[in-house]
């Protein structure tokens, strides 16, 4: 086993995820909604209160594992949650209710998010985390950044495309649309980006205000 494969093999196993999580985590891939991984959502609760968020905004709802992980970082604030299927967002709601989130502190929006994020206010959101329609995803980045504030946070995770992005043979429209992405944020004066390669990978994009 390479250095590699036994860091994230530790990783896994060491990573503790609250119940209310793991019980969502469950419906989720009942539902066929892939969740993060619980390492992806640690990295996700630990940004989140690093950053004292007060206001987020999830594209991609799932079950609510990554909205549960959000919250368990911050647990003081409100949290947008966009999807355009109502099943998963049926389930996020019980999967809320039974970790005992008080319901003023997620608004849950059925729709389109290329519908919805143009309606939304300019610099008001702390974070925005980017999990659905990897197809879209440069858009969507674009999206998050006019909507977080100086020093917020866009969080793209999946970002490594199951190990694609990083094979140069594999020209697939979303492992060129990731690909693209890390690499014009690594150059971009407009973000401070790092890029984590635990689990399934972990954009992370501070807006600097440049």
């Amino acid at each position: 086993m390479s250095e590699h494969d036994a860091n994230a093999r530790f990783v896994r196993e060491t990573i503790v995820e609250p119940a209310p999580i793991a019980r969502a985590r469950a419906h989720a891939l009942e539902l066929g909604a892939a969740p993060l991984s619980p390492a992806i959502g640690a990295q996700c609760a630990v940004l989140a209160a690093a950053s004292g968020a007060r206001s987020i905004v999830e594209i991609g709802t799932g079950a609510g594992v990554s909205g549960l992980w959000l919250l368990r970082g911050a647990p003081q604030a409100v949290l947008t949650t966009i999807d355009n299927e109502p099943e998963h967002l049926a389930a996020a709601r019980q999967a809320f209710a039974d970790a005992k989130i008080p319901a003023a502190r997620a608004r849950f929006i059925t729709g389109r998010a290329a519908d919805v994020l143009p309606r939304m206010n300019e610099g008001s959101y702390d974070i925005v985390l980017i999990d659905a329609d990897p197809e879209n995803v440069i858009d969507y980045v674009a999206d998050g950044l006019r909507l977080v504030r100086t020093g917020g946070l866009v969080l793209v995770p999946r970002v490594l495309a199951g190990g694609r992005v990083a094979d140069p043979v594999q020209r697939d429209a979303v492992t060129t649309a990731y690909r693209s992405l890390v690499q014009e944020t690594q150059e971009s004066q407009a973000v401070i980006a790092a890029l984590s390669t635990v689990g399934e990978g972990l954009l992370q994009l501070t807006r600097t205000g440049a």
